[in-house]
């Protein structure tokens, strides 16, 4: 989505040209790209500051123009013969050129060195000038404006007897007449678009400032334009979209250096007057707009400029070809986002579009972007996103996802987004075929590509995975976040999942739920209890020709443990007992008692079954605390501990302005980590052959401390850890498939032939019923 951008900045100021009609006349044919821009007469003389008369040309279309055979052409104020300067060469979009005329007697400065050269003596004070696209001499005194061949035409002083609409302001030795938005204004009314002040020669090599600022010079190759807060006038470029509040336009002549970016957005606050194909010159602020304030977000910048003067110089012109990335265009970092910058990274750091993902995004912010066959990496959101990278992209899941991994984040994704244009409705492993264009945007933490016509979808056929059954004497175990599971949820969500755990987790004998809520959801008035909740899923369980469930849990203290306000989520034990589990129930646990390990003559066993660890440590502040129980299967003792460690909110995005980007989760779940293996230990030092599983959403990496520190000194296995790196996801956020959910096993049961499996059935579709995969593991202990 495209959400922007604060109602308190002014409307654009339009100047559509080919609808304006002059003053005390019929309308003209304004000029759609070469327009006489400056005249100057007082060359020489007394007090001049230039040597030599001259008369500036201004390209205020979108491509090069060829002078060649085109004339300057000089009359008299009332006078009907002219004069001729031969012009050549071609002059380029948003460029001037300078035509240099006649010296006076006197002194002054040398005109910057000039693109065509003449010896007509201008008056200082009135006159005609004409711009001719032939050599033909004029005859006329009036009405020459309207004669053949002329493209432009200058009446200068109130004695001319002939203009576009009124002549301007008579001039001096010291004042020239200059056409307003550096060029760029054409009302066909000489008085309205000219001003009369001092004279500014500019050639063909001027540029920056004025209306030689090209797009590319206010980007610059940086996060920040160099320009930002500074007045431009008169840039050029061609519509490419347009939103609610403004549009993107480009230039269709970029520079050679592919660290500029050839687009950019222009903030109207409305619905801006242009349409896309317009060729168009902006004047106005450069600003550098930031979601949240300038010291309230961790999201990029975005250029553009606001407080807009907007001209229409043509219609129906053609687009700049869109940039492709990717395979035959420009290939985005394989690995890095950011590297070597420690701070923020718009005022700091290397900016390096060949070794940097977030820089080389940024090259191409405001720029027609095509993606040819891209690959989608994860499922169209409820926002309408789609994760995408360019075909060739690794490292990639065995279904079509791309692998977040400790040395590679995957700089080359981007969200197709649907602001302008709709977007299908895709899983991982479709392909969005052919060329997919758009302009490439930033928000919300990530750079999107916002397409301009909706892209085609081919499917990639993935279906929910079903796991193995488990054989006779093999303890099935699964983790599985239901993702705020309640009464209020509608029947088909529980019978969805129902079905998952029946059908494609195939009724494991236990199953460790996360994000169970009360009786109402997220209705905050005191409730915490949650049978109703697990009566609707074990009913729905049962409907769907499963066996008959029950299960265990501790209401938490109402409020006390994070999540959605209100819904009191918490860890519930979910067991079948007809295949030799059984639940060992000892009594005395609440939300806030901690429970213990008990040594029996060597033999471990908890206090309270089920009972929380340590929840009055800080460590679980606004946060749910472990769920602790014993079970026994064939006469053997396993002890279950479900997790659902602190959330990622907070940390900063991975294309943020900042970085690396920071953590600051981390040390809670690190600190949750601790308190669990703690307990472990416990367990393990009165027998080190016990039967222990860990499992539950952990919210963090295989590869991350969190995980570490519960395998320290081998007392615990991670399961993700063991299987292949195309494998090794839970979850798919952002279109990085990554691991936040763990099982985790004792030596005890890790040294058994277990079978492994991370179920795909939601993470990957557009249609999940949570955004999290369950996983399961079949010990044998017979």
């Amino acid at each position: 989505m495209l959400l922007r951008r604060s109602a308190g900045v002014a409307a654009a100021a339009v100047v559509a040209g080919a609808l304006l009609v002059p003053t005390g006349g019929a309308a003209l044919a304004v000029s759609p790209d070469v327009v006489i821009s400056q005249v100057y007469g007082g060359g020489g003389n007394s007090g001049a500051p230039y040597t030599n008369d001259f008369v500036e040309l201004y390209n205020r279309g979108a491509s090069s123009v060829s002078l060649a055979g085109w004339t300057v052409q000089y009359a008299s104020a009332g006078g009907s013969s002219w004069s001729r300067t031969n012009l050549t060469g071609s002059i380029a979009p948003g460029r001037y050129y300078l035509v240099q005329e006649g010296a006076g007697a006197g002194s002054g400065t040398a005109l910057p060195t000039p693109d065509a050269t003449g010896t007509i003596a201008m008056s200082a004070t009135a006159a005609k000038v004409a711009l001719v696209t032939n050599g033909t001499a004029l005859t006329c005194s009036t009405g020459c404006a309207t004669a053949a061949g002329v493209r432009d035409f200058v009446g200068y002083g109130s004695s001319a007897s002939s203009a576009e609409g009124s002549p301007t302001g008579t001039l001096s030795n010291t004042t020239a007449a200059v056409r307003n938005g550096g060029g760029a204004t054409d009302t066909d009314n000489n008085a309205a678009d000219f001003s009369v002040t001092a004279p500014t020669p500019r050639n063909s090599a001027s540029g920056g400032g004025g209306g030689g600022t090209r797009i590319h010079d206010i980007q610059g190759a940086s996060h920040l334009s160099p320009r930002n807060g500074q007045q431009v006038s008169a840039v050029p470029g061609v519509v490419t979209a347009t939103s609610g509040t403004g549009f993107w336009f480009q230039d269709p002549q970029p520079d050679s250096d592919p660290a500029t970016s050839e687009g950019l957005f222009v903030y109207t606050a409305s619905a801006p007057t242009v349409a896309v194909a317009d060729s168009v010159t902006v004047s106005g602020t450069v600003s550098e707009y930031r979601p949240g304030g300038s010291g309230g977000s961790t999201n990029l910048t975005t250029t553009e400029i606001t407080a807009p003067t907007i001209t229409t110089v043509a219609h129906n012109v053609a687009l700049p070809a869109p940039t492709l990335v990717g395979s035959g265009g420009r290939v985005p970092p394989a690995t890095v986002i950011e590297d070597g910058t420690t701070g923020d990274v718009e005022t700091s750091g290397t900016f390096d579009v060949t070794a940097h993902g977030i820089d080389f995004w940024e090259s191409l912010e405001g720029m027609r972007v095509e993606l040819d066959n891209a690959a989608v990496v994860g499922p169209r959101s409820k926002y309408g996103d789609i994760p995408a990278v360019p075909a060739g992209s690794t490292t990639r899941t065995a279904r079509g996802g791309i692998v977040l991994q400790a040395s590679d984040t995957n700089p080359e994704r981007v969200l197709v987004a649907n602001a302008l244009a709709q977007t299908p409705v895709v899983n991982v492993g479709d392909t969005l075929t052919g060329a997919t264009v758009g302009v490439l945007d930033y928000s919300f933490g990530n750079y999107k590509l916002e397409v301009t016509a909706s892209p085609t979808a081919a499917s990639g056929g993935i279906a929910p995975e079903v796991t193995a059954a488990p054989g006779a004497g093999q303890l099935a175990t699964a983790t599985f976040n239901v993702e705020n599971l309640n009464p209020t949820n509608p029947q088909s969500k529980f019978d969805g999942l129902a079905a998952q755990i029946v059908t494609n987790l195939r009724s494991p004998d236990l199953v460790a739920l996360e994000e169970i809520q009360d009786n109402n959801g997220a209705t905050d008035d005191g409730t915490v209890a949650c049978d109703q909740t697990m009566s609707k899923l074990i009913s729905a369980i049962s409907a769907a020709g499963g066996p008959a469930y029950s299960y265990r849990q501790i209401n938490p203290t109402d409020d006390a443990d994070g999540g959605e306000p209100g819904g009191n989520i918490r860890q519930v034990f979910l067991f079948r007992t007809d295949r030799g589990l059984a639940f060992v129930d000892r009594a005395g646990g609440t939300a806030t008692t901690a429970n213990s390990v008990v040594n029996t003559g060597g033999v471990p066993s908890l206090r309270y079954s089920p009972g929380r660890i340590d929840p009055g440590n800080s460590a679980w502040n606004s946060s749910r605390k472990p769920l602790a129980g014993e079970f026994t299967f064939g006469g053997r003792t396993v002890f279950v501990i479900a997790n659902h460690f602190n959330s990622k909110g907070g940390d900063q995005p991975l294309f943020g302005h900042f970085q690396p980007p920071s953590h600051p989760s981390e040390t809670q779940r690190h600190n949750q980590a601790t308190a669990v293996k703690s307990f472990v230990d416990q367990i393990l030092a009165v027998d080190a052959n016990a039967g222990v599983v860990v499992l539950g959403d952990l919210n963090d990496f295989d590869y991350s401390q969190t995980t570490d520190i519960l395998t320290a000194g081998g007392s615990l296995t991670d399961l993700p850890r063991t299987l292949g790196v195309a494998e090794r996801y839970t979850y798919v956020y952002e279109g990085n498939s990554q691991v936040l959910d763990h099982i985790l096993l004792s030596p005890g049961l890790s040294a058994k032939a277990y079978s492994y499996d991370v179920v795909h059935v939601n993470s990957e579709f557009a249609n999940q019923l949570s955004d999290h995969d369950p996983q399961i593991v079949r010990i044998p202990l017979p």
